[in-house]
């Protein structure tokens, strides 16, 4: 997603498997990002999406995060010119993203982090 000043915000999304559904939720969450200033999307922003990002799963919603599981040199791409940041869209259910408006996304990513989620299981449990 381009933004002025040769400066750029890009999403990442993992998976265990080549699915054309996450070029799809990627694809989406860009054009919602592209839209008004009001809808720019940052880190502990959440995105709904209506159904289950992969088939069997209870992730209905994407929490827009650092690229923990990557460290940090995949958060900034720099060149001549300009720069893009990355951010992780990490697929969560409804219960975890109510839990993050109550306590806060250090709250949640605390419990997923205990929890040792693994982030491409489309089956996991939540976790609040």
């Amino acid at each position: 997603m381009h933004e002025p000043d040769g400066h750029g915000l890009e999403f990442v999304m993992t998976s265990s498997e080549a699915d054309q559904r996450l070029v799809e939720l990627i694809a989406m969450t860009a054009y919602y990002h592209g839209g008004p200033p009001a809808q720019r999307l940052d880190v502990g922003h959440t995105v709904p999406i209506g159904e289950p990002w992969l088939p069997g799963s209870h992730c209905d919603h994407l929490l827009v995060s650092v690229p923990y599981p990557f460290g940090p040199d995949l958060e900034s791409c720099v060149w001549g010119g300009g720069h893009a940041r990355l951010l992780w869209l990490l697929p969560i259910t409804e219960a975890e993203r109510a839990y993050k408006s109550e306590a806060g996304q250090e709250a949640l990513e605390e419990r997923l982090e205990q929890a040792a989620i693994v982030p491409t299981d489309v089956t996991r449990a939540s976790v609040v």
